[in-house]
C-alpha cells in the first residue's frame, strides 16, 4: 500500500501562487507515476499534470489549461512531489488530488492510490 498526503492548499487572490505538496509513504517503489487532478464544484475530476518517477529523462506533462503556469517537481529524498501553481485564475478553484500508479497516462483509472485532496480557492 501507498499513502499519499496533500498539503499546501488555501485561499489566494487571482494572479497569486500556491505550492501543493504530495508526500508519499509505504511501498512507494510500487509506483511509477504521480499525477495531479482537480475537481471543481459541480464538475468531474480532471487531469492537471503528471510526472514519471522512473524515467529520469522524462519531463512532466501538463493539461493545456495549466501549461505554462503550473510546474511539477519532486524531491526523492523526501518522497514528495510538488505542484507549483503560478498566475492562478478563479477557474483554478477546486479540490486538488495527487495520485500514484504504474501507468504513465492522464486517465485517472490508471492510478491506484489517491490522497485525500486539498482545497484551493482563488478569489477575484
Amino acid at each position: 500500500q501507498v499513502q499519499l498526503v496533500e498539503s499546501g492548499g488555501g485561499l489566494v487572490q487571482a494572479g497569486g501562487s500556491l505550492r501543493l505538496s504530495c508526500a508519499a509513504s509505504g511501498r512507494t517503489r510500487s509506483t511509477a507515476v504521480v499525477g495531479w487532478f482537480r475537481q471543481a464544484p459541480g464538475k468531474e475530476r480532471e487531469f492537471v499534470g503528471r510526472i514519471n518517477l522512473i524515467k529520469w529523462s522524462s519531463s512532466p506533462y501538463y493539461a493545456d489549461s495549466v501549461k505554462g503556469r503550473f510546474t511539477i517537481s519532486r524531491d526523492n529524498v523526501k518522497n514528495t512531489v510538488y505542484l507549483q501553481m503560478n498566475s492562478l485564475k478563479v477557474e483554478d478553484t477546486a479540490v486538488y488530488y495527487c495520485a500514484a500508479g504504474m501507468v504513465d497516462g492522464n486517465d485517472q483509472k490508471g492510478y491506484d492510490y489517491w490522497g485525500q485532496g486539498t482545497q484551493v480557492t482563488v478569489s477575484s
